[in-house]
């Protein structure tokens, strides 16, 4: 994303599998079919209900041809020839509920399947880069920035934090 932010977009091949569920992973996605990919899938772990992202953003991803495959989380990637890659795939049901309040995926036994696909982007988890926050002498806490609830004003004067970096 910060390439093609930059005007300097990498070559992803044909076709492009993206894991995770949140908004990054559908940046991600739609960012790959507008960049000529003949196909896109995202895989994800839970199923379209657990999705942390924008449901918004899952209906425009599909209606620009991304397929989103649930229940599914990659368990192996290897090279599969040159510049191929093959990506081992397993299935999974919903179990317990976990800290989050939503289900634990849990893995089918015997439900093991590969993709084969030219690039994978893992967009699972981002944290804040707490030693450059420090550093500028911003307050952390345990996850990120630490910033005023309501007025997102952080220990620095006129710098503000928000979303992610705070969450």
């Amino acid at each position: 994303l910060e390439l093609v932010a930059k005007g300097n977009p990498p070559s992803l091949g044909e076709d492009v599998i993206v894991i995770g569920g949140g908004n990054t992973a559908l940046d991600c996605a739609r960012s790959a079919v507008r960049l000529d990919t003949q196909a896109v899938k995202i895989l994800y772990r839970r199923t379209r209900q657990e999705m942390p992202c924008l449901m918004e953003e899952v209906e425009a991803a599909e209606a620009e041809g991304v397929s989103i495959k649930f229940l599914v989380v990659p368990t192996r990637l290897e090279r599969n020839g040159h510049h191929r890659l093959l990506l081992t795939c397993q299935r999974m049901q919903l179990g317990e509920l976990d800290e989050s309040g939503r289900r634990r995926p849990v893995p089918v036994d015997g439900s093991e399947f590969y993709v084969e696909c030219s690039t994978v982007i893992a967009a699972i988890g981002q944290a804040v880069e707490r030693s450059v926050a420090e550093h500028e002498g911003l307050q952390v806490t345990g996850w990120g920035i630490a910033a005023d609830e309501k007025t997102l004003a952080t220990n620095l004067p006129g710098i503000f934090a928000g979303g992610d970096a705070v969450l």
